[in-house]
């Protein structure tokens, strides 16, 4: 078919990469220092590269060109995204990344101290608490009730700490943003480990359906019958089921 399609002056390209970075189709890679278009039904059209080159080697054309697949881009997002977590859970297990460190909090560690008495405290009773970042199985996960939440519900309700971390152990993570199905990671968890209940807390907003969708699929794949609940937060924070 005949469609737009961004075109690249290798004469021009001076192989920095931030149009491989900017192009979030995967449509562009760096090839012997030059950026070539190696897969032409992950170009959109759109032209996300354009403002991000430098040298302007980058423009449109109207050429025949195979029509973009959405499904493909898709799919290959995912498989990018499943890749970063599990390089992520390696460096983690190889001790990589200082951020990721497993650790387990005791109460005191919590906020519970006699210098916090009145004062809110935190009930997050580990680390991680990422989904991409949190190791399959871990001590804390054994005997848990789990908790998984949507990142923005700890900011839209009030009481999140109280009413729902409290005696959990809190995972978040957001589809959206992650770009990634979450359920394979949830189906390890769950099926790998003694967790005694699953708590899912998301927003009202559409996007957290697919929080709530692989909670459930992971739920089912696991093979476990494990009590289970759904609770949808809204935007101005109340709770609504």
């Amino acid at each position: 078919m005949i469609r737009k399609i961004i075109h690249i002056d290798e004469e021009k390209c001076n192989g920095c990469g931030l149009c491989a970075e900017a192009c979030h189709e995967g449509a562009i890679d760096i090839i012997d220092g030059k950026a070539k278009l190696v897969r032409e039904n992950f170009c959109d059209g759109l032209g996300d590269c354009l403002p991000n080159c430098p040298t302007g080697a980058i423009s449109f054309e109207e050429r025949e060109a195979p029509e973009y697949d959405h499904e493909a881009v898709k799919r290959a997002q995912e498989e990018k995204g499943t890749r970063k977590m599990n390089e992520m859970e390696h460096e983690h297990h190889e001790g990589g990344c200082p951020g990721s460190k497993m650790m387990q909090f005791a109460p005191t560690e919590a906020g519970d101290a006699p210098a916090n008495v009145g004062r809110p405290v935190s009930r997050l009773a580990q680390w991680p608490c990422q989904i991409k970042l949190v190791p399959t199985t871990a001590p804390f996960f054994d005997g848990a009730k789990l908790l998984i939440a949507a990142d923005c519900t700890a900011y839209a309700y009030a009481n999140m700490h109280e009413d729902f971390m409290r005696g959990k152990v809190t995972i978040i993570g957001c589809p959206k943003l992650d770009d990634v199905d979450y359920t394979d990671k949830l189906t390890e968890i769950i099926r790998d480990n003694e967790i005694r209940s699953v708590t899912i807390v998301r927003m009202e907003v559409p996007c957290c359906g697919g929080l709530q969708r692989a909670a459930e699929n992971a739920l089912r794949a696991s093979g476990k019958f494990i009590p289970w609940q759904v609770v949808t937060v809204s935007r101005d924070g109340r709770i609504l089921d």
